[in-house]
């Protein structure tokens, strides 16, 4: 066992252990929450905002809209009327929360690059959104432990990221050449943190996962 492997940098409970080795980037397997993460060294600041500058998240395009729907639609279902979200992550086109206010919610942005005030960090929310940002996350620990923090009781804590199904395809998807993705989730992983923190979790459809915080 090399003595960089330390614990999961998601659940922080298991040990990881070495995966697969491809295109000189190191990927470990963590035997107790499931997920796959890259080894350090990570992408700098630098070399993310490179590539997300050329990510096209246009809020008016049609299909990034309905892309984004699959999540919206069923967190929509179970917002109450006029709820104040967080979109976190939500980089430099934020489609979602244009179509969350479209719906008649109040939505804060946060995003380590783009939207970087953290005023909205200290405030708690009836939901918080993630979509296509967990797997960015360096420290996805600490990540989901701030984004829980955000969400009210009772609330709500939507995610959506491929989820890794296939081992024998992971060499060749295209999620993980993206140099930015350096964490990749399964169902059973969000299933693992909704279980420890004692919240419900629901996954509405492919790679969407709902987490409600109990009530008080």
């Amino acid at each position: 066992m090399p003595a960089d492997l330390r614990s999961c940098r998601v659940c922080a409970e298991g040990e990881p252990r070495p995966f697969a080795k491809i295109d000189g980037r190191r990927y470990v397997r963590c035997p107790s929450c499931l997920a796959t993460l890259e080894e350090p060294p990570l992408p700098t600041r630098e070399q993310e905002r490179a590539v997300y500058a050329n990510h096209e998240n246009d809020p008016d395009d049609p299909r990034y809209r309905a892309f984004l729907a699959r999540l919206a639609d069923p967190l929509l279902a179970r917002l109450p009327p006029e709820s104040e979200v967080l979109d976190y992550g939500c980089g430099p086109g934020p489609a979602l929360a244009a179509m969350l206010r479209e719906a008649g919610h109040r939505v804060a942005l946060y995003d380590p690059f783009f939207f970087s005030e953290t005023a909205p960090l200290s405030q708690t929310f009836d939901a918080v959104t993630c979509t296509e940002a967990a797997e960015h996350f360096h420290d996805p620990a600490a990540a989901f432990s701030l984004m829980m923090a955000c969400v009210r009781p009772g609330g709500l804590l939507a995610i959506m990221t491929c989820f890794q199904t296939d081992d024998a395809a992971f060499a060749n998807w295209h999620y993980r050449r993206d140099p930015t993705h350096v964490v990749f989730y399964r169902a059973e992983t969000l299933a693992r943190l909704a279980e420890r923190a004692g919240w419900s979790i629901d996954i509405p459809c492919k790679n969407v996962a709902i987490m409600q915080r109990p009530p008080r």
